[in-house]
């Protein structure tokens, strides 16, 4: 197959892998070609091993592969640009070459590094500074890809410093929808747009509860589709008293099963099969379907 025939099938199947299918979240598997993110075992420094991690991710049940250069946890420091392509671009051809079908995501905040991961085969655009930059606006309406706009107070070196809202759900449906009209101005597809509150991005504890007690009735339109990443955050061991991100998969499949019942479209997991798992048991009980979500 070509790489032409492989963007082309993808395209095809953008619509149903942005949204929830039978009532059960898509699953965005993380794969983090980093030194630093906050979860030990996430960390894959060596492209072999990344570009192994990421087929067997989507063997497991993940439909999108969500490949990161640079930790944005609290505190993290910055890597240059250079540093970050260096570290991402090997594993997107890889997984191309492996899987021409396969979606792949870039998690970055650097116009640089999306422009070179969607040259070599990338599907979708993760951003975490909510397409703060113009730039990335116009790389994102040029390519017509999927694309994640997240909620981040600040930079991650600074973003848990000082922490205010008035009505945390109401506030940061609001910037994210800014930037959702921007994208609809300019004659960008609705449905290629995926909205992320940005859990643990400039938020308390009780800031997260909100914004994941709200649900879908925080995305700024019905059709566009809901991401959440939790997995084994800060979040769930405060509300679980679990100090180790390594202690914290029970938590994180509580919020999974929760997410189910809210209606989200898309979750970001360092556990691809625990996942699998917990949507194949729970959407059997529930009359949707009797075979695994894969």
């Amino acid at each position: 197959m070509s790489n032409m025939e492989g963007k082309r099938n993808r395209q095809l199947g953008y619509a149903s892998a942005l949204k929830k299918q039978e009532g059960v979240p898509v699953l965005m598997g993380v794969l983090n070609a980093t030194p630093d993110s906050f979860y030990e075992e996430s960390r894959v420094e060596h492209i072999d091993m990344a570009i192994h991690k990421g087929l067997q991710m989507w063997g497991e049940g993940a439909t999108w592969i969500d490949v990161g250069g640079e930790s944005t946890r609290p505190g993290a420091d910055e890597v240059t640009v250079l540093e970050e392509i260096e570290r991402v671009i090997p594993i997107i051809e890889g997984l191309r070459r492996h899987r021409p079908n396969g979606l792949i995501s870039i998690d970055t905040r650097h116009v640089e590094t999306a422009r070179a991961a969607l040259e070599a085969g990338a599907d979708m655009v993760n951003d975490v500074t909510g397409l703060r930059n113009p730039e990335m606006v116009d790389l994102v309406v040029d390519h017509q890809c999927p694309v994640c706009i997240m909620h981040m107070l600040g930079e991650p070196k600074t973003m848990q410093s000082i922490v205010e809202y008035s009505d945390v759900v109401k506030e940061v449906s609001f910037e994210i929808g800014q930037r959702v009209e921007e994208l609809l101005l300019r004659g960008f597809p609705i449905e290629n747009i995926v909205v992320d509150p940005g859990i643990g991005f400039g938020k308390l504890t009780e800031h997260n509860v909100e914004l994941l007690q709200a649900g879908q009735s925080f995305s700024p339109q019905p059709e566009i589709s809901l991401l959440w990443g939790v997995s084994r955050k800060s979040i769930i061991g405060a509300l679980t008293g679990q100090e180790s991100p390594q202690h914290r998969l029970a938590g994180t499949l509580g919020v999974a099963a929760f997410a189910m019942s809210k209606g989200i479209d898309i979750l970001r997991v360092h556990d691809v099969k625990e996942h699998a798992d917990l949507f194949s048991v729970l959407s059997t009980l529930q009359g949707h379907s009797r075979h695994p979500p894969r």
